[in-house]
């Protein structure tokens, strides 16, 4: 059985999720591929369960990451699977996915090891 995840891990997990986003998913239209779509919807269920397993500590010292809206669309994809918007998930990946990725970049910087 694995260990339980650390910051640092779920860190780097947001930061896969984003890096696979950005290498398969280049152009809304890449979308209308229904596995490009399934496959960009679970990398966003990812990056909004990393989320929703950092401490309070790591989401309260930076308030200015959008933590509730990454849970938020987790939550939404997971649990409204049948009725999803590609054009709301394109504006996800397109505006808040990079913004996101630096973020955590900054975050990551700051963690002791």
């Amino acid at each position: 059985m694995r260990g339980k995840r650390g910051e640092r891990e779920r860190l780097l997990d947001i930061l896969e999720a984003v890096d696979a986003i950005r290498t398969h998913v280049t152009s809304r239209h890449g979308l209308d591929d229904p596995v490009a779509a399934a496959a960009a919807t679970h990398w966003i269920e990812i990056i909004g369960e990393a989320v929703n397993g950092l401490s309070s500590g790591v989401r309260d010292h930076h308030p200015d990451v959008a933590w509730q809206d990454a849970i938020r669309m987790r939550n939404r994809l997971v649990h409204g699977y049948f009725d999803i918007d590609l054009d709301l998930l394109w504006d996800t990946i397109e505006r808040d996915v990079p913004m996101l990725a630096g973020q955590i970049l900054s975050i990551l910087d700051t963690l002791s090891d």
